[in-house]
């Protein structure tokens, strides 16, 4: 019997861990369990801190929609889409201006110089963080190309949409041409940057470009990709651009759980410390977090927004954080030193499910809320 109980608790705590509290999550349990009942999602995995410390941390539903699917835990590890730019892209970059390997009013130019075709020239890498380059948004590459170096071809040789640093405009193709930037001035492929100069300092250690084999049957799927794969997408990029790219790109492809990426988010919010080690200097930490003139971004970080942000309501205008397509958000206030970090596969079946849009706010708005009745 005594082993039974033991067991039972360890079954508990895959699911469900957070330090001693006063505070009353019960509204934001109420939140992610409703919007798996409405199929939001299927399962979820939900990390909050408050100074620093981990106050919430609990796992709901399941890989899949079916009955006898996998039950999502604390070691579920998601497809992260684009919390990628901010998780290794962003972060690599804020490493490579740490270390001069270069400025961010650098022009793209100097690095990738087939990039000055169609009036780029004056590009430079902050324009590409800032998604106000003049690139396009996005460009369907599947079912066109087979190969990663006609994607970057193409990337290279497009043309601009608008004025650099005239207006805003999310952009992919930024961030994959900033990954390339990385690999040149450091010599090393980008994952192999990521994985040596963040992930390990930080104890990441199960955030992945390419996940290994090991690790599979921890990662749900995302997608029924029926347009150009036919098959179940599961512990292989859902971002068809990124599986072009051979599953390494600067926009998607990271794979993490929601332990990991709030190591990162923790170093940030203590100006660049981990663990009594400075990974970033403070004053490029404060730089690329704080939010810039005449935009509504910070450098890499999107800034809430004062309405329908998906940090909802309470987060303070300083806050900072991004989404991934798949499901995923990670957001920081630092001005109440909070970190929300909620990872989903919104995307299982298929894309066309939105719930999410709505969830978002109220998952957060519920975190703020426990916090300010206590």
């Amino acid at each position: 019997m005594k082993f039974y109980f033991l067991f039972l608790s360890l079954i508990l705590l895959r699911n469900f861990s957070y330090s001693q509290t006063s505070y009353d999550f019960s509204e934001v349990e109420k939140v992610v369990n409703d919007a798996v009942k409405d199929s939001a999602f299927p399962g979820a995995v939900v990390l909050v801190s408050k100074d620093g410390n981990i106050q919430f941390h609990k796992a709901f539903g399941s890989f899949t929609y079916e009955d006898n699917s996998t039950k999502t835990d604390l070691n579920s590890i998601y497809d992260l889409a684009s919390l990628t730019k901010v998780v290794a892209t962003t972060t690599a970059a804020m490493i490579c201006v740490d270390r001069n390997l270069f400025s961010l009013d650098d022009k793209v130019s100097e690095y990738i110089p087939e990039f000055v075709s169609n009036n780029k020239e004056n590009i430079t890498i902050k324009n590409l963080l800032m998604h106000n380059s003049g690139l396009p948004a996005w460009k369907k590459f599947w079912g066109v190309y087979d190969n990663s170096e006609d994607v970057l071809k193409d990337i290279y040789n497009s043309k601009t949409e608008y004025e650099p640093g005239t207006k805003t405009i999310y952009s992919d193709l930024g961030l994959i041409t900033l990954a390339e930037i990385i690999e040149k001035v450091s010599g090393k492929p980008f994952d192999i940057f990521c994985k040596e100069e963040i992930f390990e300092p930080l104890n990441m250690n199960d955030t992945y470009f390419i996940p290994p084999d090991s690790v599979k049957d921890r990662i749900p799927p995302t997608e029924y990709d029926n347009y150009w794969r036919n098959r179940l997408i599961k512990g292989e990029v859902h971002d068809e651009t990124a599986s072009l790219l051979n599953g390494v790109a600067g926009h998607a492809g990271l794979f993490s759980t929601a332990e990991d990426i709030h190591n990162l988010l923790l170093t940030l919010l203590n100006n660049g410390r981990f663990e009594n080690k400075q990974i970033i200097d403070s004053a490029t930490v404060k730089l690329f977090t704080t939010k810039q003139p005449n935009s509504s971004r910070a450098i890499g970080w999107d800034i809430k927004s004062p309405t329908k942000s998906s940090a909802g309501n309470y987060f303070s205008s300083l806050s900072f954080g991004h989404t991934g397509f798949t499901g995923t958000s990670a957001w920081v206030d630092p001005l109440n030193k909070v970190i929300v970090v909620f990872l989903t596969n919104r995307v299982y079946p298929t894309r066309e499910n939105n719930k999410i849009i709505k969830v978002r706010p109220l998952l957060h708005d519920a975190v703020i809320k426990a916090f300010q009745n206590n």
